[in-house]
């Protein structure tokens, strides 16, 4: 007798290198049009609990949701009695049976994703977590392919705040051969060491590289890709009064950009124009930042449709 379970996405770190490659090549088939399933979640009922603000991760999750023929159910941070002192594990048993799946972005750690997963009938997705932001970093890899037609290799100069969004840049670029990943962080305001030995624990098996450095000094002399996120991350607080004066080094300039002009500039929004990046350099011809969030709408698409398709198992 067979039994079906589906799959979750909590961590980059669940993903072996041929999951994460496939459901890159799955983000782009939905980019560029090529994919010929047919509403394959049709009949589906998926979930949207968002504990943060949001824009593009939670208009691309709805959006993708419903064009897969999905209906949607959306929860805001004060909809489920987890308010009121229900554990998250109570919760998730009763919203197994109910949905087929979970988009959620919570406040805290992964540890309260991994126990909204603690069953296998309803997929849970992180939708971004204090320390990860796994699907922000699907379809900045989609882009990628998309734009140069191939991963391995690419030259990535990242400046800005060690944040989630740049834990799952390292958790992921660096397992595609030859790739270099090069961290401008300042001082206290890095990757965290646990993601970094990650990182390069994949980067030594995969050919690639990952550096970190608290300054934009001594950098490598070409780059395909600048990227950065704004600094002021949803639902952190900066240790230092003067953080702005720290982070004011660590600002993309029309001036950096000159220097790799064969470079293209990313972003993952919102941006905070003339604060980490000037808004001649978001608007320039080397910007794809908008073209990246909209393949979030595309990623989107191939993290439910690799999800929520059930996968056999032999029943015991």
């Amino acid at each position: 007798m067979m039994k079906y379970k589906r799959t979750h996405l909590v961590s980059l770190k669940d993903l072996s290198n041929e999951e994460l490659s496939q459901l890159v090549s799955l983000g782009l088939s939905y980019a560029n049009g090529t994919n010929e399933k047919k509403q394959p979640l049709q009949g589906l009922i998926i979930g949207i609990y968002f504990l943060k603000t949001s824009t593009r991760t939670r208009t691309s999750f709805s959006s993708a949701a419903l064009r897969l023929g999905a209906q949607i159910i959306t929860y805001n941070a004060n909809d489920l009695q987890i308010n009121t002192g229900e554990t998250i594990q109570d919760t998730a048993r009763v919203l197994s049976v109910m949905l087929d799946g979970l988009v959620a972005r919570t406040a805290g750690s992964q540890e309260d994703m991994r126990a909204f997963a603690a069953q296998s009938s309803m997929s849970v997705i992180n939708a971004m977590t204090a320390d990860e932001h796994p699907t922000q970093a699907l379809a900045d890899l989609t882009t990628m392919k998309q734009h140069f037609g191939d991963l391995s290799g690419l030259r990535v100069l990242y400046i800005g705040e060690g944040n989630n969004t740049a834990a799952a840049l390292a958790l992921s670029l660096t397992r595609f051969s030859g790739t270099q990943l090069y961290f401008c962080t300042p001082q206290g305001y890095g990757l965290p060491q646990e993601t970094m030995l990650a990182a390069k624990e994949y980067a030594e098996t995969n050919g690639a590289t990952v550096v970190e450095q608290h300054h934009v000094e001594n950098l490598p002399q070409a780059f395909d890709i600048i990227y950065t996120t704004r600094w002021e991350t949803t639902g952190t607080i900066k240790k230092d009064e003067n953080w702005k004066d720290i982070f004011k080094p660590f600002k993309v300039t029309q001036a950096l950009m000159n220097r790799y002009p064969e470079a293209i500039f990313m972003h993952d929004l919102p941006a905070h124009r003339d604060e980490e990046v000037e808004a001649a350099v978001l608007d320039g011809p080397q910007s794809i930042a908008f073209k990246q969030a909209e393949n979030k709408l595309h990623s989107a698409c191939a993290v439910l449709d690799w999800c929520l398709t059930p996968v056999e198992v032999q029943a015991i």
